[in-house]
This record gives C-alpha cells, structure tokens and sequence, in this order.
C-alpha cells in the first residue's frame, strides 16, 4: 500500500510499505478516507524529535471498516469510523479514570500512545491506505454512513477535541473572557470551543495573517503580536484587567515578539501576563523532555525559565497535558450531526495523498494559505 514516510529533516515520501494485517482478535483494519496533517507532525517533519528515517506519519485518522478480528464485537466490515490519535487499551487505571491519553498498556515504559508518532509506542500511522487499528471497541467512534460531515469528522481524530480540551482544563465558563495564544488549527479550534462553551469574548493571538482572519470570521478578537506587546493589547481591551482564562495553543517552538528568534517559554510568560488574578490556564501546546533544535541548552533538555513567581503571586491555576480525546468526542460528534458545531471551516486544502510531501513543505512554510490539511488517499 501507499504511505507517507519519513525520510530524514524536512523530507517525506510516499512509498510502497506492508499493508496491515490482523494481529489480535480485536484489531480492525480500516480503509483510509481521510488523514490530516497535524502541526504536531510538522515537530517530526522538522527533525526536532528522535523520530527515525522509516516512520509512517499520521494520527489523524478516519475511514471504513475493512476487516475485522474474531473477537471484535460493537463493529462490522462497512462501519465508518473516527480514530482517536490516542492508542489506548480502555482498561487499565488511567483508561478507566478517562485518561486515555495516558494508557498504560499500549506503549510499556510511557503513559501514552499514539498513531505514527515517535516515541509514542509500535502503532503504525495511518497517512496510507490502510490502517490497524488495535483494540477496536474501543478505539472506533462509530460515525453515520455516508460521505456527509468528512471534513468535520476527520477533526475529532485530534484537533477538535485537543482545542476544547484547551478550554477544560483552563475551565472555560459562560460569560468569561478567553485569551488564546496561537491561531493555527489547535488554536482555532480553543477559540471555537470558548465560544461553544458560552465565552463572551475571545482573543486569538498571532502573526499570520490567514489565521486572524480565520479568528475573525468565527467571532474572535484577532491580537497581532507583530504590531505590538499582546498583552498590553488585550488589557488595553479589556479595561486593564486582562482575560479571565487563557489557553496555549503554541507549544515549545513558540516565537519571541518582534523577532523570528523561537523563545520556548514566550506563551506560558505571556498568558501569566494576560490571565487576571486567579483565573486558569489550559496548556494543550505540546512542550517535550527533549529538544534537539532547542535555542540553548536549557531547552533542548526541557527546561524552560517561567514566570513561576508571578503565577504564585497572581493565583493562577495551571492545566497541561495532551487531550484525552474519547472524553470528548463522542459528543463533540453529535453536535456536529445535530448541526451545533462545524469545525471544518480549519480545513484549508484537500488533497490526493500523494501530494503529502509538497502538502508538508508549504503547511510547515504557511505559505498559500496552508492551515490545515486534509489527505484523501
């Protein structure tokens, strides 16, 4: 089958690799009809991880069900189905507690497993044909037939519920203000969820402009922190007070102001700055243990100088973590087919997936208006 390989920094390709196979009762193999590309990937892509040369990408995973193991049984070849990037068991403590992020079977040694993704376990990703997919039961979000709703379904792979996820763990309430750091997919999708959540108002704070524009179309106040100190920007808005909760969408590899110098702490100082007095920050940008590309060496090893101080003195509450995606989905699906929510309005461009390595080069560029990619294989 075709699949999307990693070659080394700045380079993938579409190869000819192993169509999967049954392995345990409860495996399907799914059809794949739609696989995104994740900014998350662009880490990998970059050679800012210890992913290896022979890596298949992709986490962000949808299709048909096309085999299915003998002890699999709430599914049927012809089901169409929704994968979490999460790989996860559903039975150990964790995945039993609801974080399935965090499952301990999948990936021994590590809390956590995922799709086509370094160090996240042995699961093979699914920017192919085809894909196993383990523990089906659980695994599968069962999706009404039909082509309808496929560019909003493939989002709640990942980046739908990652972005409400944002606003859980900051605690997003009706009628509260939402600074959210970061306008690309992940961010986006907080900044819809506050609203979806009842937020009445909502920053999104960027450079591209692409993305602002995105923010305003949704009802989100766009916060350029090219054309000045967003902090000040945002309390200038919001009578000197600053937001009551705020959301990072950005992650390490975020940019110092004014400059294109990556300053991995900038975000989390930042909405220590935004967020008033004992309000909450929800952190779902991915900061990691390691960091070959690290500005210095304090970063390459994950250790970031924060405002710890200010947050102590300000109250602040602090949630982290990637998104427990089935604690979600299954609801954010049925908003989305009861038509309250359409969160394809991220997808940029659709593409055949043999366009994947000219997809990454100008996603991981932002040239053309490249937002969030969508490979139909």
């Amino acid at each position: 089958m075709k699949a999307v390989v990693y070659q080394g920094p700045f380079s993938v390709a579409v190869e000819d690799v192993e169509k999967p196979s049954i392995q345990h009762p409860n495996d399907v193999i799914v059809r794949i009809t739609s696989t995104a590309i994740c900014g998350s990937d662009l880490h990998m892509y970059e050679g800012r991880t210890a992913a290896e040369p022979g890596i298949v990408f992709g986490h962000e995973n949808m299709g048909i069900v096309e085999d299915c193991g003998a002890g699999v049984t709430s599914l049927e070849e012809g089901d169409r189905v929704v994968m979490p990037f999460n790989v996860a068991c559903g039975f150990c403590t964790n995945c039993v507690d609801g974080y399935t992020g965090y499952c301990l079977t999948v990936n021994p040694g590590f809390a956590g497993g995922a799709y086509g993704y370094v160090a996240m376990g042995p699961w093979t990703g699914g920017q192919a044909e085809y894909l196993r997919v383990p523990y089906a039961d659980f695994n599968c979000l069962k999706l009404p037939p039909g082509e309808e709703h496929e560019r909003d379904f493939i989002l709640l792979a990942d980046i739908f519920p990652t972005g409400y996820h944002g606003c859980e763990l900051a605690q997003v309430r009706p009628g509260e203000s939402v600074a959210v750091y970061g306008g690309g997919p992940v961010g986006l999708m907080a900044a819809y969820s506050a609203m979806l959540r009842g937020a009445k108002q909502v920053f999104v704070v960027d450079r591209v402009a692409e993305r602002l524009a995105k923010a305003e179309e949704i009802g989100a106040v766009p916060i350029n922190f090219a054309e000045g100190d967003p902090i000040e920007q945002i309390k200038d808005m919001t009578g000197g007070v600053g937001t009551d909760k705020g959301v990072d969408a950005v992650g390490y590899q975020a940019t110092a102001q004014g400059t294109d110098r990556e300053e991995p702490a900038t975000v989390l100082n930042s909405l220590v700055g935004t967020v008033r007095a004992t309000g909450a920050l929800g952190v779902p940008g991915l900061y990691v243990p390691s960091d070959p590309g690290g500005p210095d060496e304090d970063s390459k090893k994950g250790m970031l100088l924060v405002s710890v101080g200010r947050l102590f003195e300000k109250g602040l509450r602090m949630g982290t973590g990637q998104c427990n995606v089935k604690r979600y989905n299954r609801f954010l699906r049925d908003m989305i087919i009861e038509g309250r929510a359409e969160p394809s309005f991220v997808v940029s461009h659709e593409l055949p997936l043999d366009q994947a390595p000219s997809a990454y080069e100008k996603f991981d560029q932002r040239v053309e208006g490249y937002t969030k990619v969508v490979l139909h294989p």
